[in-house]
């Protein structure tokens, strides 16, 4: 064993080594900080280090299951107490929090060893990590390409070896798309697994919770076991499974019956990688012994979009409304990117009743996910319609940024069309339209790494589960990742 074997070392072999004094929590930092300083400045994947304060106490971690470990948090929610928390935003720039968020709490308890904080769009709210305030983060396996958004600035550090896992959330894919886009493993938990306190009961309606990515299946089970149940006031919860996550990872699953759909929700366009990604995983599984079954979508994709639409434009409104509240900054439009602004004057184009009633609406997916669980045990779809896209792909073009600026400058934002706005909206939700509908009916979901193209760009598969159902996933990841190991493949980034 040699510290030279770190970019292969999954998170509990790190703390197997340091239980067994084979190597020190010191050296691990040294080695990740080594890493950080010699990757980063590629991919501007970590924008707030916190090497000093790692080294400080690295004496006094917690003696937990995965002591000494290197980690990083999300630049969104996950408050450390006396660190910046900017949410990739001008908004906030500046604004330390004054408390550790539970999930932080339990990171720490953990034994992991907190070293930095990592890119993430404004406010969360993109599918790709570039913000103005922080500039791109870029995908170690080509550096022309996102790593997805918005935890791309914690999957790039994962897959770029820097940690062999980190911190992020899931409000419409935002664990899911990256992991994808990097070829790492992401998993959003169902509604209610993971606390958000004590800031929050919820987020979105429920429709975020926040996990990790991880190098390995087996990472992300036992930190989910380590994160998950309720805090106090906690507005709603699961109820603590029997055998720990971790223990599934080691089970072969039962025979299972798995629908298969390659068709965008929203009728767009699935590049044939995204539909070979998925062909190829189906027949895997029958290998398995597993039974795939080619299905329509069970839901009703224009209504997913539509209520989602809803959800994303209300929830930027009401961010900024509590913004002042919560942090005493004073929120200014001239601080927000040209999108959010946008996003914002939707926001408040919609009334008390739309909202509310876009989200009963809810309940037909749910009902009818529910119904489609009754035959099949999964549902396996692409994880995004396409490879990677190449940076600036996903923003506004020169066209339309320079229209919404003069909108925004003669404060004519009133006179922004809706119709026309969920119109332009739809044409970037077209590449990323298979996982958002977990997140409004609460479902866990995964993104595991089975697929390079051509151009050697990862491209995930996503498996939706019943609610409370982690267990399945973890399950049938570990056996897709025995059987198909991702952890040796090392992005371009890595080479010396």
């Amino acid at each position: 064993m040699t510290i030279e074997e770190y970019p292969r070392w999954d998170a509990i072999r790190m703390a197997e080594l340091v239980k067994n004094k084979q190597i020190s929590p010191s050296e691990l930092l040294k080695e990740a900080i080594e890493r950080i300083e010699r990757i980063n400045p590629k991919i501007n994947a970590i924008i707030y280090p916190l090497f000093e304060e790692a080294k400080k106490g690295i004496s006094s971690l917690s003696k937990g299951p995965l002591l000494g470990v290197p980690f990083l948090l999300k630049d969104l929610l996950s408050h450390l107490k006396g660190t910046p928390l900017s949410s990739g935003s001008k908004l906030f720039q500046g604004f330390i929090s004054p408390f550790d968020s539970e999930v932080v709490k339990r990171y720490k308890k953990a034994g992991l060893v907190i070293l930095g904080k990592t890119n993430t769009p404004e406010l969360g709210l993109m599918g790709t990590t570039e913000p103005d305030l922080f500039g791109p983060t870029r995908n170690p396996w080509n550096l022309n390409h996102i790593p997805g958004g918005s935890s791309g600035g914690s999957a790039a550090a994962v897959a770029s070896r820097m940690v062999p896992v980190a911190g992020g959330g899931d409000g419409g894919g935002s664990l899911r798309i990256p992991a994808s886009c990097c070829g790492v493993f992401g998993l959003k938990p169902s509604r209610g697994r993971v606390p958000h306190g004590p800031e929050f009961g919820e987020i979105w309606e429920g429709a975020v919770e926040e996990h990790v990515v991880s190098l390995s299946v087996r990472d992300s089970a036992l930190i989910l076991d380590l994160i998950s149940g309720p805090d106090k006031g906690a507005m709603y919860w699961l109820p603590q499974e029997k055998d720990p996550f971790i223990s599934y990872t080691q089970k072969k699953p039962p025979s299972l019956k798995i629908g298969m759909c390659t068709t965008s929700p929203v009728g767009g366009r699935v590049d044939i990688e995204c539909k070979n990604a998925v062909e190829e995983t189906a027949k895997l599984l029958e290998e398995m012994g597993h039974h795939v079954e080619e299905i329509a979508l069970p839901y009703d994709g224009y209504l997913m979009a539509d209520c989602y639409f809803t959800l994303y434009f209300g929830q930027v409104r009401a961010l900024l409304l509590h913004a002042k509240e919560q942090t005493g900054i004073e929120v200014k439009k001239e601080l927000m990117e040209i999108e959010t602004w946008m996003l914002n004057i939707l926001g408040k184009k919609i009334d008390a009743g739309a909202y509310a009633c876009s989200l009963l609406k809810w309940n037909k997916l749910a009902r009818d996910m529910a119904k489609f669980h009754e035959r099949f045990h999964l549902l396996l779809t692409p994880t995004i319609a396409t490879p990677p896209p190449r940076l600036g792909e996903l923003r506004s073009s020169g066209v339309e940024k320079a229209l919404l600026t003069l909108l925004r400058r003669l404060n004519l934002g009133l006179f922004l069309n809706p119709a026309v706005v969920k119109k332009l909206s739809l044409k970037r939700f077209e590449i990323m339209p298979f996982t958002q509908i977990a997140n409004l009916t609460g479902q866990p979901a995964m993104s595991v790494p089975l697929h390079w193209t051509r151009e050697n760009l990862p491209c995930g598969v996503q498996f939706i589960a019943p609610l409370g159902e982690e267990k399945l996933l973890f399950s049938l990841a570990a056996e897709l990742e025995r059987a198909r190991p991702w952890r040796d493949k090392l992005p371009p980034v890595c080479d010396p």
